[in-house]
């Protein structure tokens, strides 16, 4: 399997049956990743350095406006496409195999999980995956230790409060906290 083909099936939203080729793919792929991981996390990066790695990462070129404060940590890297002025803080985790898109200008606060890969319900198939994307859409502030679980879009703006566990979509401009994450509030501004 090529990696193509694999995004293409992630990203159709079709299961990764245990044991497939496909799941095979997967966890080859995850080792490259926690190669160019322990390179990012192992020592003191430069800014620029901290790019270079990310663009190995990812496979793709990343903004020069982008900022990652290691330790980072992400299980596949190649569906991970991030905008200009992102700034990624302490200690974040990305499950990133689904799917995730952080718009431009976002924060993501220290300590935040993003996880794009379900388990199956039936005991028999439990190491099936079913990918669902996250979309972070821009200026969207997450606050410390947030959590992000598969198929869930914050829309533009938004600010989602330190510890929030989010299952559901988060309209554009609201404020939400709590487990499992509210509207508050809406924050009175549009994001431009």
């Amino acid at each position: 399997m090529e990696l193509h083909e694999f995004l293409d099936h992630c990203n159709s939203g079709a299961v990764i049956e245990g044991g497939s080729e496909a799941h095979r793919f997967m966890h080859a792929a995850s080792q490259e990743a926690l190669r160019t991981l322990a390179r990012l996390n192992g020592s003191y990066r430069t800014p620029e350095e901290v790019r270079a790695l990310m663009s190995e990462l990812t496979g793709r070129p990343v903004p020069e406006s982008l900022a990652v404060f290691p330790p980072f940590y992400s299980e596949f890297g190649k569906n991970l496409h991030l905008g200009e002025d992102v700034f990624i803080n302490i200690g974040c985790r990305f499950q990133d195999a689904g799917g995730i898109t952080i718009g431009d200008g976002s924060l993501i606060g220290h300590g935040s999980t993003l996880t794009t890969l379900d388990h199956g319900v039936d005991p028999d198939r439990r190491a099936d995956m079913i990918p669902a994307p996250i979309v972070i859409g821009r200026k969207v502030w997450l606050g410390a230790s947030v959590t992000v679980v598969p198929g869930v879009t914050i829309g533009d703006g938004a600010i989602v409060g330190a510890g929030a566990v989010v299952t559901k979509d988060v309209p554009a401009n609201a404020i939400v906290a709590g487990v499992p994450a509210r509207v508050i509030r809406m924050t009175g501004f549009e994001a431009t």
